[in-house]
């Protein structure tokens, strides 16, 4: 009995809105040749970037049964969507009713056991992302893609990615990057006869990373007294000490002059806070739904002692596992990280060499950082961050990030 045969998808999605008009590109690749089997993208009108994303799942997998349907083959999907990726490897649970039906179409395309998932850089994700773009642009001019006008086969084949390293804390650093990237591309397809020297000097430059100011909003009346305050609730305004807390931020902001964005939480709180830094920056705000605070549910309001007292098997739960949820409908802190870490891809594809100030709350703030460095869920609740304190976290373009600083007050003395 014959190996299956090695094959790699990369897909990819797009729409110009979110919701808009939107389209998808994907390419089916021999992992042995790199030669390039099929390409397939398709313009389909008005629709999110996450169902988009999903069509070209869809296309790709629906092209290696076309082409291999007697043939047994394993499948290797690559993308730059870590919505789909997490959702369709089983480790993040599909919630929203429009990805259901196209998650479950992906898996019964080609048997489960034969397709693995891996999230790519969107560098590395270029020819599915021409593809894509190349749909919407025809769907623009009123028509369909079409195979003969193509320029996604001009993008470099992939190669093998290179093994991460066990190296030290702060591996992920531009630095060290830099030189796993020149290591990679660096290694021949033969021994030398002397081992290859690779240094600081001459690692490639991965170019300036999306750079995300993470502000948590200044304080509200539920603040100093430690009330679960999500987007569940009464949405709070700023106090007054809230109030003196973003101008002392506006100003620090204003004299290092390195913001060139401003996105903030939907939340009245960081909206506020946002505005603040906004007017004194000269810069408009975006806002994100995605950088909202957690949904508490019945724990609204409520201090952590007053939880305890009326919820308290539902609390020790919630503080036992990430997937669970606080009383009443809240969201579970492993939905927060699906959300956080969907919305994050967005803007690192947005602000690519860009730096952003993100104004938002707690638990967002707390998930990028947990997710930037790897760590358990039960990180969140070994990290204090402060009213309108400052982190930072910069992403490279080999992937990844690098924590830069954590719940600077400094600006607020």
């Amino acid at each position: 009995m014959s190996a299956p045969r090695q094959l790699v998808v990369e897909a990819d999605g797009g729409s110009r809105g979110n919701p808009g008009p939107a389209g998808y590109g994907a390419v089916v690749i021999d992992q042995e040749t790199a030669q390039v089997l099929a390409e397939t993208a398709e313009y389909i009108g008005v629709a999110s970037n996450n169902v988009a994303e999903y069509r070209g799942l869809i296309a790709g997998l629906t092209a290696v049964r076309d082409l291999f349907p007697d043939t047994a083959v394993r499948v290797r999907v690559r993308m730059d969507s870590k919505l789909v990726v997490e959702q369709m490897s089983g480790r993040w649970k599909i919630k929203h009713p429009d990805m259901k039906p196209l998650a479950a179409e992906a898996a019964g395309i080609l048997p489960a056991a034969s397709v693995t998932y891996e999230w790519i850089p969107r560098a590395e994700n270029k020819h599915a992302d021409r593809l894509a773009n190349e749909a919407m642009d025809a769907g623009k001019r009123g028509g369909q893609w079409e195979p003969s006008s193509s320029t996604a086969a001009l993008d470099t084949p992939p190669t093998a990615r290179a093994p991460e390293p066990a190296g030290p804390p702060g591996d992920a650093a531009a630095g060290a990057a830099k030189v796993r990237a020149a290591m990679a591309s660096a290694r021949p397809a033969q021994a030398p006869a002397a081992p290859v020297q690779v240094g600081w000097a001459s690692a490639p430059d991965l170019g300036a990373p999306a750079t995300f100011v993470l502000l948590r909003h200044g304080e509200t009346v539920l603040t100093p007294e430690k009330r679960f305050s999500g987007s569940g609730g009464s949405d709070p305004e700023l106090s007054a000490t809230g109030r003196h807390q973003a101008a002392c931020a506006a100003e620090a902001f204003a004299a290092r002059g390195t913001v060139q964005e401003i996105v903030s939480s939907p939340l009245r709180r960081c909206r506020e806070t946002a505005a603040a830094v906004a007017d004194r920056l000269g810069l408009e705000v975006r806002i994100e739904e995605g950088l909202r605070e957690t949904d508490f549910g019945a724990w609204e309001g409520l201090t952590f002692a007053e939880v305890r007292e009326r919820f308290g098997s539902d609390l020790s739960a919630w503080l036992a596992s990430p997937d669970a949820a606080p009383t009443g409908g809240g969201e579970s802190f492993a939905e927060v990280a699906e959300r956080v870490a969907a919305t994050r891809d967005r803007l690192i594809a947005a602000y690519a060499g860009r730096t952003a100030l993100l104004v938002t709350h707690v638990t967002p703030i707390k998930t990028l950082v947990r997710l930037a460095l790897g760590a358990p869920p039960e990180s969140l609740f070994r990290m204090e961050l402060a009213p309108a304190s400052v982190s930072t976290v910069a992403y490279y373009a080999d992937g990844n990030p690098s924590l830069r600083l954590l719940n600077d007050t400094s600006h607020l003395r």
